[in-house]
């Protein structure tokens, strides 16, 4: 298999995603050899390397992104937060073997808009297409991903949280974003946000890889049960994707909602996580 961070691991993923996008517009599920076909690969080719990339066969992956597979994840994976004060990053605020240390900045920090700071940048390869990292010297501030929106976006979309900071780019980043993707190693996050969003954050930290919550539940655990529009805009200004699973909070209704770079990414995300710890038990 190829390490997680190399370009073949994105070619895997674009290949995948065209995949998704082809069940997706099937009326029933594809057979192994018309999949193949319109990846222009061979059938064994693909199997092999679609079971590398996720974990289980095409056939079974197919299973986790019908248009019903949210809804089964409420049922099944569905996770009930505890109340503000046990919120935090022990825990189950582990991702995996990444352990989260969180430094958020103070408010008179915040209002500065980054001024002086210099935030160093890359782009790099990731299970799901090319992802943008930022960190200052005390950690990481900024994840995205580019393959719905392109780069030019995500640069703008990232750089707006920090207007006043010095940006440059720092291809030795690349070790950073290998600890993210690989889940090995440490990772300080160095956040900007209000208030109500660095709680909303804290609670997407408590959801396991492989469960959902719903945007009424996070509401409810941060002790602001009415507020679940404004917690569904602090969902998707989370600056650190990935890490600070926003892809894991659904409508009540089993609905997707949305996601800031993108559905198919988080309708691969949400695949991913589910087939890698379903396999995790059969294993």
């Amino acid at each position: 298999m190829p390490n997680d961070h190399s370009p073949e691991f994105g070619y895997h993923y674009a290949t995948m995603r065209r995949a998704i996008e082809r069940i997706d517009g099937a009326d029933a599920p594809l057979s192994l050899e018309d999949l193949a076909a319109e990846m222009n690969m061979s059938p064994a080719h693909f199997q092999k390397t679609f079971t590398a990339w996720v974990g289980v066969s095409p056939k079974r992956f197919q299973q986790y992104l019908t248009l019903g597979h949210a809804k089964s994840l409420l049922r099944e994976r569905f996770t009930t937060l505890e109340a503000a004060d046990a919120v935090g990053l022990s825990g189950s605020g582990r991702l995996h073997d990444l352990f989260l240390r969180w430094e958020a900045m103070s408010p008179g920090d915040y209002a500065k808009g980054g001024a002086g700071l210099t935030i160093r940048y890359g782009f790099f390869d990731s299970p799901f297409g090319e992802a943008l990292v930022m960190a200052t010297g005390k950690g990481l501030c900024g994840l995205a991903f580019t393959a719905e929106c392109g780069r030019e976006a995500a640069m703008e979309d990232m750089t707006a949280r920090w207007p006043a900071a010095t940006f440059t780019e720092d291809p030795s980043l690349d070790a950073l974003a290998d600890a993210i993707f690989t889940c090995s190693g440490e990772a300080t996050l160095h956040l900007i946000g209000r208030p109500l969003q660095i709680k909303v954050w804290e609670a997407l930290l408590s959801i396991p890889s492989g469960q959902v919550s719903t945007y009424s539940e996070i509401a409810q655990a941060i002790g602001s049960p009415k507020a679940v529009r404004a917690v569904g805009t602090a969902v998707g200004q989370n600056p650190i994707c990935f890490l600070i699973p926003c892809h894991r909070a659904l409508r009540k209704s089993g609905g997707l909602g949305g996601y800031h770079w993108g559905l198919p990414v988080k309708r691969a995300m949400l695949a991913w996580e589910a087939a890698r710890a379903d396999a995790g038990k059969i294993a």
